[in-house]
């Protein structure tokens, strides 16, 4: 039990300051579905049920036109798919006695931001970790967004884009410390921000709006890891002490 308990506590720590950033990006999220036309009660529920900024934003904009429901569910498909990809990495970090109930509730509050803070973690972790950083992060998201939809109409639009820089700025925090540990691990981190910035040019400068954010995601994902895997195998206890 005093185990779970500091775990979790660690969990919330390490979760409050995503939760300060999920604030003021669904601020911004709650003002767009106000103008969509959907009530502050129905834009807390999707960041509640949602939790994802790509994934709401673009359901907002497709609300906006009056798209039809099946669309927005295989945009939401597409966009936040890279999230099993995520959860697929965290499952093998899960001891082993963790249920499938416990790996569920985990999937549920997976994103890229609170990804980025367990899997950072050495060795295999407690499910009550990730539980800690989710209770603080998805309240900061929904809150943000009904707070959004109700008053941020009372606060210059500049104001809240200059909030949202705050997210990208802690997501750079927490990709750093491995960065500094590991020569390859930033290497891989350079990489991979030219990879994705050469990437999105060539989509925008070719108009191929169906390889979407996405699939971008998934597919340098994909490849860099695997170029890693093999270029930079990692060792396992047992090779590390017979080596």
């Amino acid at each position: 039990m005093s185990s779970r308990r500091t775990n979790f506590v660690k969990g919330i720590r390490d979760g409050f300051p995503i939760a300060l950033g999920y604030f003021a990006v669904s601020f911004a999220l709650g003002i767009k579905a106000t103008e969509a036309g959907l009530y502050p009660w129905q834009a807390g529920l999707m960041s509640f049920l949602n939790v994802t900024s790509a994934g709401e934003a673009a359901a907002i904009a497709l609300l906006g036109v009056g798209t039809t429901y099946m669309e927005i569910a295989f945009t939401q498909l597409v966009i936040n798919i890279r999230y099993l990809l995520m959860s697929c990495a965290l499952s093998q970090r899960l001891t082993n006695k963790t249920g499938l109930l416990h790996r569920f509730l985990i999937g549920y509050g997976v994103t890229d931001e609170i990804f980025g803070i367990s899997v950072s973690l050495d060795g295999e972790y407690s499910p009550y970790y990730t539980y800690g950083a989710i209770a603080v992060a998805v309240p900061g998201w929904t809150l943000g967004t009904l707070l959004g939809s109700i008053m941020g109409n009372l606060l210059p639009w500049r104001a809240v884009s200059a909030l949202s820089v705050a997210l990208y700025a802690m997501f750079i925090a927490i990709i750093l410390p491995p960065a500094k540990k590991s020569k390859i691990i930033a290497g891989l981190v350079a990489v991979s921000m030219l990879a994705s910035a050469v990437l999105t040019f060539i989509c925008s400068k070719f108009s191929l709006e169906w390889f979407t954010e996405g699939f971008r995601i998934i597919a340098l994902t994909i490849v860099i890891s695997l170029i890693a895997a093999i270029l930079f195998p990692v060792k396992d206890k047992e090779e590390k002490n017979n080596g």
